[in-house]
């Protein structure tokens, strides 16, 4: 997407003044959320189309990368097939033929990237893209020729190698780049590299956004509907063709069944109580929060925007561990819970013996409990209690010397050896190595549920679910009777959340078999 880089005259006390107002909406937010209404009736208009977006669409950022990862990897393993072929036998091992390899794919994706080679619009035209990856091998070539030259070291490389590697390579890149060109334009077709968004506040100023994004070329952004409190003249049923869908309550409820990319607010920066009270309903989704700032006359920082063609967005909330992130913790987690699985068996065996000997019953049970979006999951767990007092939908708390719990119960609970087979709910994608505890729909202090207790206590299922967390290894496990403990480990699971990263994942694994021991609360 093109950057535009704001021109508006400004002195340095407007742009902090505004800046700080962008702050303060995204801070009061986090700090003073109210619980979504998660029993909002939907129209049925409102189901039909959440319905309709039910299919995940592709993250763009995820594809372009893989695309460059493909293609380094093939032109560096061009370039090695030639050389065993056609060096190896003559030469013998010439190690110097890995600089030109390595190097040459990498900047090659470089030139190409350079190009715009890696964007939507380019990949979708195959003219387009064949000439950029034309022009950027051959200069590629062009740069080994002169470097050649300048270096003298052309003897010591074989001709041979380079012409075939320049041939074989731009062969494999043109094939590869026609089968893209195909995949994305049926991608495009059926609407699977858009960004799915809705607009919360109707009337003129999204009207105007609309108007705008529509005039964009290359606008990846679908309007799903819109979102508005007011029913009067301010906000009519339709507006520039979209409907309304219903309130910012019904929008939650929306969100929650619909696969929606980005959210846009579009009232203007001085409606200031009114923008917090939407952002205090809608940032417990899993979304990107965007406000729009095209009709704004105030301008920050060009880098607070992001853009859509020409048309400016300042981003209040980003959807946590997305694109790249999430992979990269989804690779941890299979790699970790699969070692893991495989550390514990004996672990695992031992106590389904127990279990079987000291009671009767199956040694497996799952239970409901809350997952990513508030989707409802059954974890698996070790059975901890007795057949006929097996909660599976966790309604009564287990408290101390809960006559409910057997034997060896008391002792797997403590230690938490009844949640090891969580390690498979990993491996499925139901749950991560580290993440917010999952919670059962009906957990409550012993008078509220947690919803009621804790404001945006949702705001924890905008990721998964994990089998240890932030809040387990700073003490906050095991019985929750009041509402100081379960405030507590929201917050923890909010600040992981804001927080995360790889380090911090291993970091809390390593802690977690320290804390279990040390834990008071956990029967």
């Amino acid at each position: 997407m093109a950057k535009l880089r704001t021109k508006a005259a400004m002195t340095q006390a407007q742009v902090d003044r505004d800046y700080a107002t962008r702050s303060k909406v995204a801070s009061a937010a986090l700090a003073q959320p109210t619980s979504p209404a998660a029993d909002a009736t939907l129209s049925d208009h409102a189901r039909l189309i959440a319905a309709s977006l039910s299919d995940q669409s592709i993250s763009v950022s995820l594809l372009t990368g893989a695309v460059r990862l493909f293609e380094f990897l093939a032109v560096a393993l061009v370039g090695l097939a030639i050389y065993l072929a056609y060096v190896l036998p003559v030469e013998g091992i010439a190690l110097r033929y890995g600089i030109p390899i390595i190097g040459g794919a990498a900047v090659a994706v470089l030139l190409i990237q350079t190009a715009d080679g890696y964007t939507i619009p380019v990949m979708r035209s195959l003219t387009a893209q064949f000439v950029r990856v034309l022009v950027s091998w051959t200069l590629l070539f062009a740069f080994f020729a002169v470097a050649a030259f300048l270096t003298k070291s052309g003897a010591f490389f074989s001709r041979g190698f380079f012409l075939a590697w320049f041939a074989i390579g731009l062969a494999v890149l043109m094939t590869f780049r026609f089968g893209l060109t195909a995949l994305i334009r049926r991608w495009t077709k059926l609407g699977r590299l858009e960004r799915r968004a809705v607009i919360v506040g109707g009337g003129a100023n999204a009207e105007e956004l609309i108007r705008a994004l529509e005039a964009q070329a290359d606008n990846d952004i679908r309007i799903c509907g819109i979102f508005d409190d007011r029913g009067d003249a301010r906000s009519p049923a339709i507006v520039a063709g979209y409907p309304k869908l219903g309130t910012i309550a019904e929008l939650v409820a929306f969100g929650r069944l619909a696969r929606i990319d980005m959210l846009i607010v579009t009232l203007p920066l001085t409606a200031e109580n009114r923008l917090l009270q939407f952002l205090q309903q809608l940032w417990v989704l899993p979304v990107d929060i965007r406000l729009s700032a095209h009709s704004a006359r105030l301008r920050f920082r060009p880098r607070s925007y992001s853009f859509v063609g020409t048309v400016p967005f300042l981003d209040v909330f980003d959807k946590p561990i997305a694109d790249w992130d999430g992979v990269l913790k989804r690779a941890f987690d299979i790699v970790f819970a699969s070692f893991l699985i495989v550390l514990f068996s004996p672990v695992m065996l031992a106590t389904a013996i127990a279990i079987k000997l000291d009671s009767r019953g199956p040694v497996f049970f799952k239970q409901h409990r809350h997952g990513f979006n508030n989707e409802l999951i059954k974890v698996f767990k070790f059975r901890s209690m007795h057949q006929e007092a097996t909660d599976h939908d966790a309604k009564v708390a287990v408290t101390k010397n809960d006559p409910r719990v057997t034997r060896v119960g008391r002792f797997i609970r403590k230690t938490s050896i009844d949640e090891l087979p969580q390690f498979f709910n990993v491996i499925r994608g139901d749950l991560s190595l580290v993440g917010p505890r999952p919670h059962a729909p009906t957990a409550n202090t012993g008078t509220q549920l947690y919803n009621e207790v804790v404001d945006g206590y949702f705001a924890r299922h905008r990721v998964k679910p994990g089998v240890t967390g932030w809040a387990q290894i700073n003490g906050w496990r095991g019985e929750v009777d009041t509402p100081e403990k379960i405030r507590n480990r929201v917050a923890h699971d909010l600040y992981y959340i804001e927080n995360w990263s790889v380090l911090f994942d291993l970091r809390i694994i390593a802690l977690t078999p320290i804390r279990l021991f040390t834990t008071e609360n956990a029967y």
